[in-house]
């Protein structure tokens, strides 16, 4: 299983962060094993400054290859939600070195997945999503704002990417990414339905 994530894939957070805003997807990879165990996460030994980052994820449930844009759609049947913890410190210092991320987002623990639900129940066009934390929201999303949709992603990593069953695909980022600190408690929203309750440890 691979877990593939778009960044900069919300004008506002690109600028939030002083990047431009992107003409292709910025992709990078995350392990199997960033994926968190349970309800408890751990802040890491070597940062910081680790930030939550809530984003829409799509699980893929028909492989394939070079897949077009218009076909996309039957390439996934399932979408939930995501924190993509970063931590922001070694990420600033790997990329002024012009050196690739992983360590500050491929660590594990660092990819928090909801359960999944049927996308036919949701408009994909205007999907409205919210972290809160310690009960103050702190990022309110909605899909419409993604620069590439999902359809483009998908048909943009197939091109480089053979994609499989179960891949997961972390959308991106709106505005109001921020630091989380011991006995915090993140709390993710899927329209009007609380689907993830995170513990910082």
């Amino acid at each position: 299983m691979k877990i593939i994530c778009i960044g900069r894939n919300y004008s506002e957070h690109a600028k939030e962060l002083g990047n431009a805003i992107p003409d292709k997807p910025v992709i990078f990879m995350k392990p199997d094993t960033a994926v968190l165990k349970g309800n408890d996460f751990y802040i890491p030994e070597f940062s910081n400054d680790v930030h939550y980052e809530l984003e829409v994820v799509v699980k893929i449930s028909k492989g394939g290859k070079y897949i077009q844009k218009e076909s996309a759609n039957k390439h996934y049947e399932e979408i939930g939600l995501g924190i993509d913890f970063t931590a922001r410190d070694l990420q600033s210092d790997l990329k002024s070195k012009g050196l690739p991320w992983e360590l500050a987002k491929g660590f594990d623990g660092s990819a928090v997945v909801s359960s999944f639900f049927k996308k036919e129940n949701y408009n994909l066009e205007s999907l409205n999503f919210s972290l809160l934390k310690n009960k103050e929201k702190v990022q309110q999303g909605n899909s419409k704002d993604m620069i590439f949709g999902i359809d483009d992603i998908i048909a943009f990593v197939s091109q480089y990417f053979t994609l499989r069953v179960g891949d997961l695909i972390f959308t991106g980022t709106p505005e109001g990414v921020g630091k989380v600190s011991e006995n915090d408690v993140l709390e993710a929203y899927l329209e009007d339905e609380k689907i993830l309750d995170i513990r910082i440890m």
